[in-house]
């Protein structure tokens, strides 16, 4: 990732630090939902899924989102 990650650098979605993936969701929400690097290390803690290296899916982490906010609403 390079020092100003708003540079234009491919980003491959399979394999994205937690830096780059914050800043994938933020701008995705349009920035209305600014999504932190330590939130996604908080998640990470929390047991969402990275990659061997520690890169992140985005496909997995929306999965492990989706499951986390299934258990708060069942009430787990």
């Amino acid at each position: 990732m390079p020092e100003n990650p708003s540079e234009d650098v491919p980003l491959n979605p399979n394999a994205l630090d937690a830096q780059a993936l914050a800043l994938v969701l933020t701008r995705a929400s349009g920035g209305r939902s600014p999504v932190t690097e330590a939130e996604i290390r908080r998640d990470i803690a929390a047991g969402a899924p990275t990659n061997a290296d520690g890169t992140i899916n985005v496909v997995h982490y929306a999965a492990w989102l989706v499951r986390q906010m299934s258990k708060q609403t069942d009430g787990e």
